[in-house]
C-alpha cells in the first residue's frame, strides 16, 4: 500500500468548534495519527449543532450532527476532563509521544491546567504547539472570545461582501460559510508544516500563535493593498470586481452566468462571442484599465447583448472560445457537474453506526502520497480504551477506575 506523507506524524487535538477541527482534519487527511480529546459525556460542542443529523441504517436520526461531520474525519476519539489533576497527566503523557498539540482553549486557560506550551514543551522539546484564539495571546482584546460572525465584520470583510449601499437591499453580507474559521484552519495547517520542516533542521519545536482575527484580515489581500495605494476605503460593489472589467455575473435569458475576463485577448474573445468584435479595438475598452475607467459605459452593452442566450448556452459558446466563465449552481448541480464527478470531489466513509456517509473528498492530489480518507467522523470516545492501553500502557481495571471517577 502506497505511503501517506504525514503518516508518520502524530498530532494530539485539543480543539472544539471549526477552526482548529478544520486544521487536525487536513493533517489527518494527509495521514497523520490524530488523537481528538473531548468532554466525557458530551463532546465537541458541534456534535449537536444540527438538525441535520446522520441517519443510522434505519434511517432515524443519530446523534451526530452533520456539521462535526464536516471537520473531524479520520480521527480517533478520547474523551478526557482535563480540569482534573488525572485527566491532566493523561494529556502529559500523549504530549510526551506526539509531534503536534493544537488547541483553541481562552488565552491562560491551559497554563492553569499545567498544559500550555511552557509545560508541555519541557518535557517534549520537539513538540509543536498551536495555540488558535479568536484576538491572539497578546493585545487588549487577547481575553475576549469571538466567533467566526464577529471576525468577518471586523476583519472588513464585510465593508466589501454584498450590494453596493446605493441598491435596494444594500448593506453587509457575511460569507455564505465560516470564512474565518475556514482560513484560519488552513493558516493554522501551513504554520504546522513549516515548523516541523524547521525542526528537521534545528531539532527543536516551537509555538505557533494564531489569531482568527489576524488571519481574516490577512485574507483582504489585494483590497487592503487597493486602499494603502490609493487611501480610498473600498465599497461593497456586489457581484463586480474592484480591478478587473468584466468580471461579474451577467443575466441571460434563463439564468445568470458569471464571466471572469482577466485580459485583453480573452475580452477580444468575449467581444466576438457577443457578435460586437469592433469593441474590443474601442479606445474606451481596448486595455484592461480602460475597461475599468469605463465599466458604467461597457457594462449595459454587455448586459444587453447577454439576454440573446440562456446560461448553459453562453457556457457553451465562450467554452469554446476560450472565454472564462461559468455556471452559478445550486449544491445538487455542483455534485452532478461532469468535472467535480470525475475528480471525485464526492465519496463515501465508513461509519460505525453501519452506514456509509457521503463527504466532499480533500482536494489535494499528490503523485507519490496520494490522500486516503481512512473514516468518518468518530463516535464520542470511540477510541478511548485503544489509546490509553497501546499510548500509556494503561490496563483495563486502570481505565475502569478513571471511567467510574468521571475522568473519561
Amino acid at each position: 500500500m502506497e505511503r501517506q506523507a504525514l503518516e508518520h506524524l502524530r498530532v494530539l487535538d485539543l480543539t472544539r468548534v471549526f477552526a482548529g477541527p478544520w486544521a487536525t482534519q487536513n493533517l489527518a487527511d494527509m495521514g497523520a495519527h490524530v488523537i481528538k480529546v473531548e468532554r466525557p459525556g458530551r463532546g465537541d460542542d458541534t456534535r449537536s449543532w444540527g438538525p441535520p443529523f446522520m441517519k443510522d441504517a434505519e434511517g432515524r436520526d443519530t446523534k451526530e450532527a452533520s456539521y462535526f461531520m464536516a471537520v473531524n474525519r479520520g480521527k480517533n476519539s478520547i474523551t478526557v476532563d482535563i480540569s482534573t489533576p488525572e485527566g491532566q497527566q493523561i494529556i502529559r503523557e500523549l504530549a510526551k509521544t506526539v509531534d503536534v498539540v493544537v488547541e483553541n482553549y481562552k488565552v491562560g486557560d491551559l497554563k492553569r491546567y499545567g498544559l500550555d506550551y511552557e509545560s508541555l514543551s519541557a518535557i517534549n522539546p520537539r513538540l509543536i504547539y498551536c495555540s488558535i484564539t479568536g484576538f491572539g495571546q497578546s493585545g487588549p482584546y487577547s481575553h475576549l472570545p469571538g466567533y467566526d460572525f464577529v471576525f468577518q465584520g471586523m476583519s472588513g470583510l464585510m465593508s466589501l461582501t454584498g450590494k453596493p449601499d446605493s441598491e435596494p437591499g444594500g448593506g453587509p453580507v457575511k460569507f455564505g460559510l465560516a470564512i474565518s474559521d475556514l482560513m484560519t484552519g488552513m493558516y493554522a495547517t501551513v504554520a504546522i508544516l513549516a515548523a516541523i520542516e524547521y525542526r528537521h533542521i534545528s531539532g527543536r519545536g516551537q509555538y505557533i500563535d494564531l489569531a482568527l482575527l489576524d488571519c481574516s484580515v490577512a485574507i483582504t489581500s489585494y483590497m487592503a493593498m487597493n486602499y494603502f495605494f490609493t487611501g480610498q476605503v473600498p465599497k461593497r460593489m456586489g457581484n463586480v470586481h474592484t480591478n478587473i472589467v468584466p468580471y461579474q455575473v451577467f443575466r441571460c435569458k434563463e439564468g445568470d452566468i458569471i464571466l471572469a475576463v482577466g485580459n485583453d485577448s480573452q475580452f477580444a474573445d468575449l467581444c466576438r462571442c457577443l457578435g460586437m468584435p469592433e469593441l474590443a479595438e474601442d479606445e474606451r475598452f481596448k486595455r484592461q484599465s480602460d475597461r475599468v475607467r469605463n465599466r458604467e459605459i461597457l457594462i449595459p452593452i454587455i448586459d444587453k447583448a447577454m439576454l440573446k442566450h440562456t446560461m448553459m448556452e453562453w457556457v457553451e459558446i465562450f467554452e469554446r472560445n476560450n472565454v472564462p466563465c461559468g455556471p452559478i449552481y445550486t449544491l445538487d448541480q455542483v455534485f452532478e457537474d461532469p468535472q467535480v464527478k470525475h475528480r471525485n470531489m464526492k465519496t463515501f466513509l465508513k461509519h460505525p453506526v453501519g452506514v456509509d456517509v457521503p463527504v466532499v473528498s480533500n482536494p489535494i492530489r499528490f503523485s507519490e502520497t496520494p490522500i486516503r480518507l481512512k473514516s468518518s467522523a468518530p463516535l464520542l470516545s470511540s477510541s478511548t480504551d485503544e489509546v490509553l492501553k497501546n499510548e500509556l500502557g494503561l490496563t483495563d481495571e486502570q481505565i475502569k477506575g478513571l471511567k467510574e471517577k468521571g475522568i473519561l
